[in-house]
């Protein structure tokens, strides 16, 4: 009687056929390998890397770029001339790509952890190409449309910097696992040498880094400055309709302490508030004049004007996703508001002792009021008997001959300048947008007779930011996200960050010396273990073809069972074999 030993039995692993079977479709065991990855495989595992990388800054951009959402979907209105929330659909794909990718690079690492061989199926080899081709698109449109819009990560950088910095720390450190196994493993004196250096760079810049970090809010809690003054951009135009009576009379409920609007003339000299050189998007005008729906607003006279809804448009757009928090009361105050004039709401900022700042557009050449537009927005001023000490006046025209009619308006610039130089020019206000002020900048300002006012501060983080920096006042459409901000976000004594950096880098690198310490004394003598080898008790080894054709009939056979025993799994691949143990009888 012939006597074979058994062969060994194979340990089904799920949680590895999940992992080579989603990310290269290899579910079956014959088809894995720990061979080297290929050269071709090895460049798609890079070109994975370079767009999680694409788009994790992507990501980071729109999730910061939140404060100037109404900025952009006013830019794409003015492109096509139909109002939409443009974020929402690059907010979703970018969401699905950036999870997409980052599973993807996930598995990668789990195929380097357990020693198996990179090989990427052509399915996400597609989804990766896509990823990378539309989000190099959507950078270049953004960098040529709303280029501007990039200077929010390094000002966002000054908030988020400290706390990315313990999250990346981490995250490399996490990476040492791999690392220290791949070194164990490997038997290459040079590759091991390679890898080490190269991922101690890595963790030595990281650990170096807040040296380069610097945030307005690393700083002595006893010098920090007074809260800065809020003043409502258009009102309150996320509770209510913009430059309307009833939005500024919503942000004045919000504790603003100024009102800013932007100001048109209509064809009779009548100033009135108006942000869009057109009536389309605020005012129900496709039903009262549909055959003036493209007119510049300043050639309509003020009779016409007044025939028009702007709140309907509100609650019909939703423009900031707000108007279910609103009451019935509210929602029928929205639906009757008017076009307001300039006197309109200078009376009402001059009942609130509220300061008044207006953006004013001139007329086109042909209308009547071209050469006419300053006297006639001075003489509004001056007829709705506010104190011209909470009216900051912002043209640069005629400047002059405006500091004589009216010697008590805040003179305001709207054009960068030096402290010296508004000085010079009699001018007590400066209004810019947020980015186009550094931290130093706005430290010099509040260290002169200059009142700096920036523009437009939405977020609280951005807000917070600004005060560490110093700044007097900031223009707002988000007054009552800003009203819950009694303190900045986060404060940070200058000790107490570098206590913290330090001790965060001293546990890395005391976890990460450990990890390769344990990696190899784990990996000592287990360098040619194979999970996925079965091992035949044959004298002569086969093929790696024929083993893989073995794999698929593994059969066991006992002693005296005529039927399925291991000569049936040798002799249809067409050799034949002895066990160690050789023929008894």
């Amino acid at each position: 009687m012939v006597k074979h030993q058994p062969l060994q039995v194979y340990e089904r692993q799920l949680c590895l056929s999940c992992i080579t079977g989603i990310y290269g479709c290899r579910w079956k065991r014959y088809q894995r390998s720990h061979d080297d990855t290929t050269k071709w495989e090895l460049l798609w595992s890079l070109i994975l890397l370079f767009t999680f990388c694409l788009l994790l800054v992507w990501f980071y951009f729109w999730s910061e770029a939140h404060n100037d959402y109404n900025e952009f979907n006013r830019f794409l209105y003015n492109r096509s001339g139909q109002w939409s929330d443009g974020t929402v659909p690059i907010l979703a794909t970018t969401a699905a790509g950036f999870t997409y990718i980052a599973f993807l690079m996930v598995l990668a690492l789990c195929h380097v952890a357990l020693g198996q061989q990179l090989n990427l199926h052509w399915l996400h080899k597609m989804g990766v190409t896509a990823a990378l081709l539309t989000t190099t698109v959507a950078v270049i449109s953004v960098n040529q449309t709303w280029g501007q819009e990039w200077d929010v990560i390094p000002i966002s950088l000054q908030a988020t910097g400290p706390f990315l910095h313990v999250g990346a720390l981490a995250a490399v450190t996490a990476l040492s696992w791999i690392v220290a196994g791949q070194v164990a493993r490997s038997e290459k004196t040079m590759f091991q040498v390679v890898v080490v250096l190269l991922y101690l760079s890595v963790l030595l810049g990281l650990y170096l880094v807040p040296m380069y970090i610097t945030s307005p809010c690393i700083m002595d809690p006893t010098t920090l400055k007074q809260r800065p003054d809020v003043i409502g951009h258009q009102g309150a135009p996320m509770l209510a309709p913009e430059n309307t009576l009833w939005s500024f009379q919503r942000a004045l409920q919000m504790n603003v302490t100024g009102l800013e609007a932007d100001v048109t003339i209509s064809e009779d000299g009548v100033p009135f508030l108006m942000h869009d050189h057109t009536l389309r998007r605020t005012t129900d005008i496709e039903k009262v004049f549909p055959d003036r729906q493209t007119v510049d607003a300043s050639f309509f006279n003020w009779t016409d004007l007044q025939q028009l809804n702007a709140g309907q448009w509100f609650l019909k757009e939703d423009p900031f996703w707000t108007v279910h928090t609103l009451s019935p009361r509210e929602k029928t105050l929205i639906a009757n508001q008017s076009v307001c004039s300039l006197e309109q709401l200078l009376k009402l900022a001059s009942y609130h002792n509220s300061t008044v700042v207006f953006r004013l557009r001139r007329p086109p050449p042909k209308h009547p009021c071209y050469h006419s537009w300053i006297n006639d927005t001075l003489q509004a001023v001056q007829q709705s008997g506010v104190p011209q000490s909470l009216v900051m006046w912002t043209p640069d025209e005629h400047r002059d001959q405006v500091r004589q009619l009216a010697p008590g308006l805040i003179q305001t610039s709207v054009e960068k300048q030096s402290p010296q130089s508004l000085q010079q020019y009699g001018i007590s206000r400066l209004l810019l947008r947020y980015n186009q002020a550094s931290t130093q900048e706005i430290g010099n300002f509040s260290e002169s007779s200059i009142k700096l006012t920036l523009y437009t501060i939405n977020e609280p983080w951005l807000y917070s930011v600004l005060w560490c920096s110093g700044v007097s006042s900031v223009s707002s459409e988000a007054s009552h996200v800003l009203k819950k901000v009694p303190y900045p976000i986060w404060l940070m004594r200058p000790n107490e960050y570098c206590l913290m950096w330090v001790s965060v880098d001293l546990i890395s690198f005391a976890v990460v010396v450990g990890i390769f310490i344990f990696q190899k004394y784990r990996m000592s003598g287990m360098r040619s273990y194979n999970p996925e080898q079965i091992m035949l008790s044959a004298a002569v080894r086969r093929s790696s073809r024929d083993l893989n054709v073995m794999k698929e009939k593994l059969i066991f056979s006992e002693v005296g069972n005529g039927a399925g025993s291991a000569d049936e799994l040798y002799s249809d691949n067409g050799y034949d074999y002895y066990t160690n143990q050789g023929i008894s009888q």
